[in-house]
């Protein structure tokens, strides 16, 4: 299969780190989602409801990412990789990738991220 959603840089500010000053306020990130899924019939009938609405997986992505205060971006990208496969049977591959966009480093990196794929 070739059919892939791609969602990129979804913003938004969440809890996630081990720092002191990272479990004290959220920050901001960025995420990037690639949702693999046949969506020849919702293409040949112009049909929103034979594929993934992508609206709803965007706030899903925020929603675990906000509620969860997470100790690494490991465990928040698998996290929202876990919850995109559960919330539609059709999904057969999920990609996730998630970066802090101010991390506390004191190198001069512009971000930090990890990457995770699961399959179904």
């Amino acid at each position: 299969m070739n059919d892939v959603i791609e969602l990129r840089d979804l913003r938004c500010s969440a809890i996630v780190g081990v720092l002191a000053e990272e479990r004290d306020r959220a920050q901001p990130l960025s995420f990037d989602l690639d949702i693999f899924r046949d969506f020849e019939a919702a293409a040949l009938n112009d049909d929103l409801t034979t594929t993934t609405n992508y609206a709803e997986i965007l706030t899903l992505t925020c929603r675990v990412a906000q509620i969860g205060h997470f100790l690494l971006l490991e465990t928040l990208a698998y996290r929202v990789a876990t919850e995109i496969l559960a919330f539609d049977d059709e999904i057969t591959r999920v990609t996730v990738a998630v970066r802090k966009l101010r991390p506390p480093v004191p190198e001069d990196v512009a971000t930090v991220g990890v990457r995770c794929t699961l399959d179904r």
